[in-house]
């Protein structure tokens, strides 16, 4: 079993049926990804790219996956640190990281700069990842 820190973009696109996670995977997230995917399905709403109707379901579905959402003290300090470290103005990317540092084994993202500027703090991979055992 390999565990995987989601950001909101992959947790998006496997709310939307687009990537099946391999049933050997354990996915885990900081309690603010939910509010990030909520956003981004508002949005997403806002500018005509899906109806409202589309967006609640959506959130139906994220808030209906196998996913471990954490956000404890213990966590928040490590996100502080990491952010402090790479001198980010935010700690919401940290909480990635960091939750990947503390309880998971890869930290899976689209956003290439991120990954890159984590490199040397956790392993980092695609969606593609997920669905492979």
């Amino acid at each position: 079993m390999t565990r995987f820190v989601v950001d909101s973009d992959t947790l998006l696109r496997i709310a939307a049926g687009e990537v099946e996670v391999a049933a050997e995977h354990q996915l885990l997230a900081p309690t603010l990804v939910r509010s990030q995917a909520l956003s981004a399905l508002y949005q997403a709403s806002r500018r005509g790219g899906l109806s409202a109707a589309e967006g609640l379901e959506r959130v139906t579905r994220v808030n209906s996956l196998k996913v471990r959402f954490l956000g404890d003290k213990v966590l928040q300090r490590t996100a502080w640190r990491i952010a402090d470290q790479l001198g980010w103005e935010t700690t919401y990317d940290a909480e990635f990281v960091a939750l990947t540092q503390l309880q998971a084994d890869v930290f899976v993202t689209s956003d290439r700069d991120l990954a890159r500027a984590v490199a040397g703090l956790v392993e980092t991979a695609t969606i593609d990842a997920l669905r492979t055992a």
